[in-house]
């Protein structure tokens, strides 16, 4: 027989656990964080276009964990051939193609850097608790830069690969970059509040700096979707457009129905973006 334990007045309250990626997909789909996170269902065959992303992403990695004299231009050609992710593509030569694609990006990007620049963090595991909360996140790469005071803070450095443009808006708006930053100046104990979204294809720098207000507003939407959650006994579907791009939409009947039956070719972001470079 099983017996249930009763609680004891005074005992802390379970934390809800969560990651930015964990909340933000619940905000896009109930039934997609439910398959994912509770269900935990396989999910589908893995998308190019995420293989390219984290392709770059380990290469910027392994570059910054040579030794400095050897962070070279030709060294972070050779980490993307080395770090290449072949998974996704529709061919070997579209999987070759987009190779060189991403070595260009990379080594476009490392000779905009100094490669005595040390940063304190590369893919750095930061957390922090509320007192409903425990988050934690991985930083893509965590800056110490001198301070207008004189002094040294941290700057959360977040890469991207993808097609569109960024702005500051998205900095500013990205409850990722907020929970970094936060959990960045607990875990490090340095202050951080200046984050930078670096957009690989362009070039571009989008740096936004916070103030303690609008961190504490991201925590409490943070913990405002994580009560949402903890809260919710049926996790609806929200069908549309990104069902085509859903990792486990072949176990959801809603998405099946909203795209007749016809999944998206792992490859199909990519042509996309191929297509909107031409015009085609």
């Amino acid at each position: 027989m099983t017996v249930a334990q009763l609680g004891l007045d005074g005992m802390p309250k379970r934390l809800f656990t969560a990651t930015p990626t964990k909340l933000t997909t619940w905000l896009d789909c109930p039934k997609r964080y439910e398959l994912t996170y509770i269900d935990k269902v396989p999910k589908g065959p893995p998308w190019a276009h995420n293989s390219l992303g984290l392709s770059v992403h380990n290469a910027l990695r392994d570059w910054f964990l040579l030794p400095v004299a050897e962070r070279t231009v030709d060294a972070a050609a050779a980490a993307v051939r080395g770090d290449w992710i072949d998974l996704g593509y529709r061919d070997a030569e579209q999987s070759a193609g987009w190779q060189e694609r991403a070595t260009t990006m990379v080594t476009d990007y490392v000779r905009t850097l100094d490669p005595t620049d040390e940063p304190i963090g590369i893919e750095r595991t930061v957390a922090l608790r509320t007192q409903t909360l425990a988050l934690s996140g991985r930083a893509d790469r965590i800056d110490v830069r001198s301070s207008v005071d004189g002094g040294e803070e941290l700057v959360v450095v977040d890469y991207k690969t993808g097609r569109h443009l960024l702005s500051t808006d998205d900095a500013r708006s990205s409850l990722a970059l907020a929970v970094y930053a936060r959990a960045s100046e607990r875990t490090l104990r340095r202050r951080c509040r200046k984050v930078e979204l670096h957009h690989l294809p362009s070039g571009q720098v989008i740096a936004w700096e916070y103030d303690d207000g609008a961190l504490e507003r991201h925590l409490a939407r943070a913990e405002g979707i994580a009560a949402e959650i903890a809260a919710t006994e049926e996790f609806a579907p929200r069908p549309g457009v990104m069902c085509g791009y859903c990792d486990v939409v072949r176990e959801c009947e809603s998405g099946r129905q909203e795209l007749g039956g016809v999944m998206r070719a792992p490859w199909d972001v990519l042509e996309r973006w191929l297509a909107d470079e031409t015009g085609s």
